[in-house]
């Protein structure tokens, strides 16, 4: 896949960290997207960590995506930490 993919793919893992922790954040789109591929990198090296194991990010499966949104809400669990101090 291509980078492309991997935006679009952080992107919509973004979108839906937001959702499961509302609230209002400063950022639009470009933060969103940012925090999302964050957190697609921030999920996969977590799960290594727990598991030992590493996921291939090459085929999007519902596994990945899944990982990709815990990694974007840890980011944005950090990132509204870090704007409030």
């Amino acid at each position: 896949m291509g980078l492309l993919s991997w935006i679009i793919f952080g992107l919509i893992a973004g979108i839906i960290a937001k959702l499961l922790m509302p609230g209002r954040d400063p950022g639009g789109c470009i933060i969103t997207m940012l925090l999302g591929v964050a957190g697609a990198f921030v999920g996969g090296f977590l799960y290594r960590l727990v598991t030992g194991t590493e996921v291939l990010y090459f085929g999007f499966d519902l596994r990945s995506f899944a990982i990709a949104v815990l990694g974007a809400v840890v980011v944005l669990a950090i990132y509204r930490l870090l704007l409030r101090g």
